[in-house]
């Protein structure tokens, strides 16, 4: 999967012209952050998880950490990342460009409670060097998210 594929997917919604790519990497909340010029818990990371056989991706805010114990309770199962071939073989992205956007179906997408602070929050959009600014209920549908999960570390 490519940028392109995240553009075309998003027509359906008329929101690829608002794709963004940048001449840096913004593969890391960081660096996203930096290239956005924003904070970087607006940055909407997307992780990935293997709970059991089923892949899964929880789009969380860039300052949220997965809190395990909350992982178990919400999956029933320990939080174990996606390896680099899992990514590939069930989403078709890389680590860096990972977004919830044009998954196959057999992934299935959460949005972290983490997210509600913000009007919009920038997802990646499948490469290392893109983004898009999204309102809550715009990522929601983008995203085809199965549901809200509370699976962040509380705030210090």
């Amino acid at each position: 999967m490519s940028i392109a594929h995240v553009r075309d997917y998003l027509k359906q919604f008329g929101a690829d012209g608002r794709v963004m790519e940048f001449e840096v990497s913004s593969a890391t909340v960081e660096l996203a952050a930096q290239a956005l010029n924003c904070e970087p818990c607006r940055i909407a990371k997307t992780l990935s998880f293997m709970v059991g056989e089923q892949p899964i991706l929880i789009v969380a805010a860039g300052d949220c950490r997965i809190d395990n114990r909350k992982f178990k309770e919400t999956f029933a199962a320990k939080a174990k990342m996606m390896t680099v071939e899992e990514l590939d073989r069930f989403t078709g992205l890389q680590f860096g460009g990972v977004c919830p956007f044009g998954i196959p179906e057999n992934v299935t997408i959460y949005l972290d409670e983490s997210l509600r602070r913000f009007e919009t929050v920038y997802p990646a959009c499948g490469s290392s060097n893109s983004a898009i600014e999204l309102t809550l209920p715009e990522l929601e549908q983008f995203s085809h998210a199965k549901a809200w999960v509370n699976v962040g570390k509380d705030p210090a």
